[in-house]
């Protein structure tokens, strides 16, 4: 795996440095059917992350937010599992709150990933069996738990509609954009957990759930199931992402 984490840690360096040039020279945004946006660098990036990693293994199946899905990725071994820009709202606005998200998925499970936040030039990355780093720093889940309650970070767009009034009580809540750079967070132990019960897509989280799961903590679905990628079926039912031994009830 130590030829495809390299080629993997290029490539989303160098995405990362093109976006964050055209964010200096200004970018076009667009509509995308779901009423969500897209910009043209969400664009560049998954077109600098495609051509580098599927020339680099032409037999890696490829799952993207940007790309048209290829259904031949279901018969595939190993699979690409990319976000070009989680957080594409954040990044047209010029928060520091968005990140490249890129997982190796083999037969379901995340093998190596990175997220990468151009902004603040934070690279974390992992592999199955071998932990999780922000460069040279290995990572560990929080698992101190204070009586003023857990450090909790929450999507902002979530917050702003009051889905996290029930937890303000207990613990802090911080709001932060891109869940793939909060569930790298977490893995950093700079909170101890983060979730969201709405659907999310593969992209948005295979990155993130390896990190965590390296860091030693713990990510499921809002069920409780644990996670599986390169389904035909690409929408997940909620993440949940949190230090091991810490617990919290959960509202719907």
């Amino acid at each position: 795996m130590d030829l495809e984490l390299n080629s993997l840690l290029q490539s989303v360096q160098e995405a990362g440095k093109a976006i964050l040039s055209l964010q200096k020279t200004g970018f076009d945004v667009m509509e995308k059917a779901n009423n969500d946006i897209v910009t043209q660098a969400d664009l560049l990036a998954n077109d600098i992350l495609k051509t580098q990693l599927t020339k680099a293994f032409p037999d890696y199946g490829w799952l993207s937010e940007e790309s048209v899905d290829d259904p031949e990725r279901l018969a595939c071994h190993r699979v690409w599992i990319v976000d070009p820009i989680d957080g594409t709202k954040e990044y047209a606005q010029g928060r520091a709150e968005y990140a490249i998200s890129v997982a190796l998925v083999e037969d379901g499970i995340p093998i190596i990933a990175a997220v990468f936040n151009p902004a603040t030039d934070e690279l974390f990355h992992a592999m199955r069996g071998k932990g999780a780093w922000l460069g040279k720093k290995k990572l560990a889940c929080n698992r101190t738990v204070s009586s003023e309650g857990l450090l909790l970070l929450a999507s902002r767009s979530e917050y702003e509609r009051g889905e996290w009034d029930p937890y303000q009580q207990n613990h802090a809540v911080k709001q932060v954009g891109s869940i793939a750079y909060k569930l790298a967070l977490v893995a950093a132990g700079e909170a101890h957990a983060t979730f969201s019960l709405g659907p999310k897509n593969e992209w948005d989280i295979a990155g993130g759930t390896l990190l965590v799961l390296e860091a030693g903590g713990v990510v499921t679905d809002r069920r409780k199931h644990a996670l599986m990628f390169n389904r035909k079926e690409v929408v997940v039912d909620g993440v949940v992402a949190m230090a091991n031994h810490v617990s919290i009830e959960l509202y719907d």
